[in-house]
């Protein structure tokens, strides 16, 4: 479940005295219900993505990656709707801070801590307020 990858996130953040974690967001049957059509991207949320969105938007020391199959016109429509509800995506589908480590080669896989990905099991209806309360939890924010 999504809630284990955060709290490992923000464990290892610790541990580890790391200023950022990544965390790579797709966006169809993710955070916007998929419509299927070539004239015009999705914008319906999911229950819960925007609020959630906006709370990972507001942490300083969350990255986030828009992680999509989108073409780059509709990328350009997507990162303008976002930022019109205050969700703020650092990167597209790669993550230049981070290249290389001793422990992999990331030239081609954008680095990340957590995967927010329908084809991984997280699920756009269910999942987005686990996503709040865990962040909430984890920043004393409840």
């Amino acid at each position: 479940m999504i809630t284990r990858a955060i709290k490992n996130a923000f464990k290892r953040k610790k541990d580890k005295q790391w200023e950022f974690t990544y965390w790579a967001i797709d966006l169809h049957e993710t955070v916007v219900r998929p419509n299927w059509s070539i004239e015009e991207i999705p914008v319906e949320f999911y229950p819960l993505a925007k609020e959630a969105l906006q709370l990972i938007s507001s942490q300083e020391d969350i990255v986030m990656i828009m992680y999509t199959c989108s073409h780059p016109p509709e990328i350009a429509e997507y990162l303008k709707f976002f930022k019109s509800h205050d969700i703020h995506f650092k990167y597209v589908n790669e993550n230049p801070e981070v290249i290389n480590k001793k422990y992999g080669n990331y030239d081609k896989k954008p680095y990340f801590n957590v995967l927010f990905e329908d084809k991984a099991g997280f699920s756009g209806e269910e999942d987005w307020a686990h996503v709040i309360r865990i962040i909430k939890e984890a920043r004393n924010l409840i």
